[in-house]
Parts: C-alpha cells; sequence; structure tokens
C-alpha cells in the first residue's frame, strides 16, 4: 500500500540525487518492497515500469553498527524507481540514518553523471 515518503528516507534520496533532485520531478509516494526488512522501497509509478540503472550509491551505519548499502535506481524511462537498501548482514534495518550521517558508497562511486 502506497505511503508518503518520511523526510529521513527522503533525506537519503536527496543525498543520493545531489544537484540533479529538480530532474526526476516529485517522488512522494512510495510502497515498501518485501525484503526482509532492510528498507527498501519502490517509488509508485505506472504498472509497465522496470529496472533502467543505478544512478547513485550511499551507505551508513545503522544503530547496531552494521553497515547499510543503498543504490538509487531509475526505471526504462528514466523516473525514480527504487530505493534499494541492503543490510550487509542481511538483518532488518534498525533505524534510518539521519542526513549527517549518510556518506557517499565505497563500493560503487557511481554518480548521477554516469
Amino acid at each position: 500500500m502506497p505511503r508518503p515518503l518520511p523526510s529521513k528516507e527522503r533525506d537519503l534520496v536527496l543525498f543520493i540525487l545531489g544537484q540533479t533532485s529538480s530532474s526526476y520531478g516529485h517522488f512522494d509516494l512510495v510502497e515498501e518492497m518485501n525484503d526482509g526488512g532492510m528498507g527498501s522501497l519502490c517509488f509508485v509509478g505506472s504498472a509497465d515500469r522496470r529496472f533502467g540503472k543505478c544512478i547513485g550509491e550511499a551507505e551508513f551505519d545503522d544503530a547496531d553498527g552494521v553497515l547499510v548499502s543503498v543504490a538509487l535506481n531509475i526505471d526504462q524511462r528514466g523516473e525514480l524507481f527504487e530505493l534499494d537498501l541492503w543490510k550487509v548482514d542481511f538483518t532488518p534495518l534498525q533505524q534510518m540514518a539521519a542526513s549527517d550521517e549518510l556518506r557517499p558508497s565505497l563500493f560503487g562511486q557511481r554518480s548521477i553523471s554516469e
């Protein structure tokens, strides 16, 4: 069931998007994905959407100290598709990071310009 995007999740999306956030329009409604409680979200859009590519990554440490890797994906039309969170030990996310706890990903180093 769709729900509004809370401020910490919005901050995470904006952190990854940086200066290009206006290029992706409104991204207010999301649906939680079945990912074992790791916090991944799908942006509400048309039913025929599919994964296009990853446009940026970030990471943060969960409340238990375990690394959380984040990828922001767009669909085949260039619209926001998924905010994919992966906790490296596969346990459920305990707490979404505050904006000052976010950092660029050390793994992918992908950026919007790719």
